[in-house]
């Protein structure tokens, strides 16, 4: 060091050295930083899986529906007129002669109170009433879908083994509709169903579909024709694959004032035109803000961690003033004495960022594994929390390696 230049590999060998000398003081500095990277990356990982598996719920099947709610605006949620019946059959006639369209698909709720099947009777405080057009083939597990006017029901695979006897098609149940009760056939069990916004991954709840005639019986005097028709709180248009966009402007225009939808409405209500596209951009929005909210409370364990590295570098100085000093008596300057403790400090947070990463993803894969979706890791996120442990590294030690450049050597060789 006499000629005033120590070689980067004697830093980073009397760094590591002093690290060892005391290693379970380094161990438990590491533990803090491999804490904190490890929560932002489990953190991050489990928001990217949960991100992906909803959009590809969401993407994977419906990609050509429009979703029309009262309230909502902008691809918005709906607002609290969501459950009001506003849309009338003239409406869905309407809507079904728009060019482009394949289907309308209006959905109802049906107020119940229980459902018999096989001596055993089980609360269901409602059900949903639609059309057959509700049920494509894709969806049908057994079965067929119900007719307009019989006395028949659907139910998802959910509701089918709701009953210690599973439900099967040809089964029958008794419904319960307030003070009066009615046989109806099984004819159908499905997977799914067309104009639902709840994605497939939610096919655990047990749903039971009813035919809107007779069952639904919501009533409204349709402004346009003057007559009672049955109007729904929500309605799907199925458009031909690569016209969704031109439907939901056909859509948006057909639900301007001339609609009963319109004119039953509250005046500042607006009527909700989402396509499924619409509702994934809003569900990424969301996630992700949450994910970022997470995982930036993470970010403070490394905080904290950076504030172990500092007082353990803080110590290190002081118990070694006197070698500091008999570096300085043979040659080593202020900037190289600097080097070594920002060297130091940069090799603990170093290998805490690269521990906390198999830590940070085998705590992520896990919390995937018990919520039972995909697993995808969060590159982007990965690269910020190393980069946020190294850039602690450096600020953690930069004040204790100050403190040792200022070290005067004749001070430091008479320190006890």
């Amino acid at each position: 060091m006499a000629d005033g230049s120590m070689p980067l590999r004697e830093v980073r060998r009397l760094a590591w050295r002093a690290i060892t000398a005391h290693r379970l003081r380094s161990v438990l500095t590491v533990l803090g930083v491999v804490v904190g990277i490890g929560s932002v990356i489990a953190f991050a990982t489990f928001g990217a899986s949960v991100q992906a598996e909803v959009v590809s719920q969401f993407q994977g099947t419906g990609a050509s529906e429009i979703y029309v709610t009262p309230g909502g605006e902008d691809g918005g949620p709906p607002g609290e007129d969501f459950t009001r019946p506003a849309f009338t059959t003239h409406d869905v006639g309407e809507l079904r002669d728009i060019e482009g369209v394949q289907a309308v698909v209006p959905r109802g709720i049906v107020p119940t109170s229980s459902v018999a099947f096989g001596g055993q009777t089980l609360a269901r405080s409602r059900m949903t009433a639609t059309t057959e057009a509700a049920f494509s083939e894709t969806v049908l597990v057994s079965g067929r879908a119900f007719r307009a006017g019989a006395d028949e029901i659907v139910v998802n695979e959910a509701a089918a083994t709701l009953f210690e006897r599973n439900l099967t098609v040809g089964s029958t149940v008794t419904v319960a509709f307030g003070d009066r009760t009615q046989n109806v056939t099984v004819v159908g069990i499905v997977s799914g169903t067309r104009g639902s916004v709840t994605p497939t991954f939610a096919g655990g709840t047990p749903r039971f579909y009813l035919p809107a005639d007779p069952f639904y019986r919501t009533v409204v005097e349709s402004p346009t024709l003057g007559v009672d028709q049955r109007a729904y709180p929500q309605v799907t248009v199925v458009a031909t694959a690569g016209e969704t966009e031109s439907v939901k402007r056909a859509v948006e225009a057909s639900l301007q004032a001339d609609s009963d939808a319109a004119q039953l409405l509250p005046p500042d209500t607006e009527i909700g035109v989402r396509s499924r596209s619409d509702i994934v951009e809003g569900v990424q929005s969301v996630i992700d803000r949450i994910t970022r909210f997470v995982t930036g409370v993470a970010v403070l364990s490394l905080i904290v961690g950076a504030f172990g590295i500092a007082n353990i570098m803080l110590v290190s100085v002081t118990q070694r003033t006197r070698e500091i000093g008999v570096m300085k008596a043979v040659g080593a300057t202020n900037r190289e004495v600097m080097a070594l403790f920002l060297a130091e400090s940069v090799t603990l947070s170093g290998a805490g960022a690269l521990a906390g990463i198999p830590v940070g993803l085998g705590v992520g894969y896990a919390a995937t594994r018990y919520a039972e979706v995909g697993f995808t890791i969060a590159v982007g996120w990965i690269g910020i929390a190393v980069g946020i442990g190294l850039v602690i590294g450096v600020v953690a030690g930069l004040y204790p390696a100050w403190r040792a450049a200022r070290v005067d050597p004749i001070d430091a060789l008479r320190y006890e």
